[in-house]
C-alpha cells in the first residue's frame, strides 16, 4: 500500500484554522501567498494509522472523519515484527499511530519510536476491565521509567482448538497433546515461527522443571527468552511434530476448512476458526463439536494489542487528535462494534451491549486469566530463531 508522507504543521486544520487561511488568502497579493494558500484538500487533516486490517472498519472511521473533521488512512501490517521494521526503517513520522501487542510496545519505546500517551485525554478508561488498566498491566508501561506509552484495544490467547470427538478428554487441555502419536495426521500448527516454538518453549520448560526456576536474565520465565537447553529439546520435538502434523496453516481460514472437512482435530490459534464453527453450531449449521482451551495446563501464551502514538507525531493539534482517536475507538458502542464485527474480544466492559454467546465466545467472564498468560513478545535472539526454524523445516 502506497504510503502518505509525513505532514507539516502547514496541513493542519481546525475550524479556526480553516478561517484564518481564506482571511489570509483574501488579502494577499496573487503570487505572493508563499505557503500558507493550499487547496480544500491540502488542508485537511491527515491521521495515518498503522495496524491490523480487521480493526479497519470503515463505519468507525468515517464517524469520526465526521466528528473531527479529518481524514484517516490506514496502512496495513501482518505482524509486530513487520510494523517495528516499517518505523525503523521508513522513519516514524510515515505513521502517526501504531498498533502492537504483548510486549511490543516496550521495544518500540526503547528505540525511540512511540512517546507517552495522556491517560488524563482518554475520557473512556473508566470502562476498561480492571485486567487492562496500565496500573495492572505493565506492558502499557515503559521498561524503566513506568510511563505509559500504550493504550489497550482488544486481547485473547493462542490457545488449543480441540474436536470434542476425536481428541481424547485427558489429552485435550495439554500441550503435549501437539506432539501425541496417537493424533498423527491430524494436528496442525500455524507457519509463524515465533509462536510455534514459544509455544513449544512452555512445555518443555513445564516438562525440564525449569519454568519456575531461576533464570539466567534473573527475571520470570518467559517463553521468547529459551536458555540453550531449551532451544535444544525444542528443536528435537518440532522435528518430531514435523511428521505428525496435517500442515501448517497460513491464515485462520485455512484452518478452520481443514476443522470443518474432519482433517484436523486439534491446532493452536487465536480462537477464530472456533468461534466461527461454534456460531454455526449454535445455529445448526454443522455438528462439529468443538472447544477452545484459552490456557492449557502447563502454560499459554496470550496478547493484548493496544494503540500507540509514535515519536513522529510532534505537531500538538495532530497529537490532540490521536489521543481523540484512541479514545474514540475506547467507546463502549465501538467496542461493541469490535466484538460483534470482527470477533476479538475487547479490554472494554461491553457485556451488556451484545449477545451472550459472544461473551462465552469472547471468554469475557475470564479476563483474569490474561494475568497467568505468557505474552507475546520479541524472540531473544532472532537470527538464532530463524536460523533453528529453517532447520526444522528442512529436517
Amino acid at each position: 500500500m502506497k504510503r502518505n508522507r509525513q505532514i507539516n504543521s502547514n496541513n493542519i486544520h481546525s475550524s479556526g484554522r480553516r478561517k484564518f487561511l481564506k482571511t489570509t488568502a483574501a488579502g494577499l497579493v496573487a503570487g505572493s501567498a508563499g505557503p500558507f494558500i493550499r487547496n480544500a484538500d491540502a488542508s485537511v487533516l491527515r491521521l495515518n494509522w498503522l495496524g491490523w486490517d480487521p480493526y479497519d472498519i470503515q463505519s468507525l472511521s468515517q464517524e469520526f472523519e465526521r466528528q473531527y473533521d479529518v481524514k484517516v488512512v490506514a496502512h496495513y501490517f501482518l505482524g509486530n515484527a513487520e510494523a517495528y521494521s516499517k518505523l525503523k526503517m521508513d522513519d516514524a513520522s510515515e505513521f502517526h499511530i501504531v498498533m502492537a501487542d504483548g510486549l511490543w510496545p516496550r521495544l518500540y519505546a526503547k528505540e525511540g519510536l512511540v512517546q507517552p500517551i495522556n491517560y488524563k485525554k482518554l475520557t473512556n478508561i473508566k470502562y476498561l476491565f480492571k485486567e487492562f488498566t496500565p496500573s495492572a498491566l505493565d506492558l502499557l508501561k515503559e521498561e524503566n521509567s513506568g510511563r505509559t506509552i500504550a493504550a489497550p484495544n482488544c486481547w485473547g490467547g493462542y490457545g488449543l482448538t480441540v474436536n470434542v470427538d476425536t481428541i481424547d478428554k485427558a489429552d485435550s487441555d495439554s500441550l503435549s497433546m501437539l506432539f501425541n502419536e496417537k493424533y498423527k495426521g491430524h494436528l496442525s500448527t500455524s507457519s509463524r515461527f515465533e509462536e510455534n516454538i514459544a509455544l513449544t518453549g512452555i512445555l518443555v520448560a513445564h516438562s525440564m522443571g525449569t519454568i519456575n526456576a531461576p533464570r539466567p536474565d534473573g527475571k520470570s520465565f518467559n517463553p521468547y527468552v529459551l536458555t540453550e537447553q531449551e532451544l535444544a529439546e525444542c528443536n528435537r520435538l518440532l522435528i518430531k511434530q514435523k511428521g505428525l502434523i496435517a500442515k501448517r496453516w497460513e491464515d485462520k481460514a485455512e484452518l478452520e476448512k481443514l476443522m470443518r472437512e474432519k482433517i484436523v482435530w486439534a491446532s493452536p490459534e487465536w480462537s477464530s476458526a472456533y468461534r466461527r464453527i461454534y456460531f454455526d453450531r449454535l445455529e445448526g449449521k454443522t455438528n462439529l463439536n468443538i472447544k477452545h482451551i484459552l490456557q492449557p495446563k502447563e502454560g499459554g501464551l496470550g496478547w493484548v494489542d493496544s494503540w500507540a502514538i509514535t515519536s513522529g507525531v510532534t505537531n500538538s493539534e495532530l497529537l490532540e487528535i490521536a489521543h481523540k482517536w484512541i479514545d474514540f475507538r475506547l467507546e463502549r458502542d465501538n467496542m461493541a462494534t469490535i466484538a460483534t464485527e470482527v470477533g476479538c474480544a475487547p479490554t472494554v466492559d461491553v457485556r451488556d451491549l451484545i449477545p451472550a454467546s459472544h461473551i462465552e465466545t469472547l471468554f469475557l467472564n475470564q479476563t483474569s486469566a490474561i494475568q497467568n498468560l505468557y505474552q507475546f513478545d520479541a524472540p531473544s535472539d532472532l537470527e538464532k530463531w530463524k536460523n533453528m526454524w529453517a532447520d526444522i523445516e528442512s529436517a
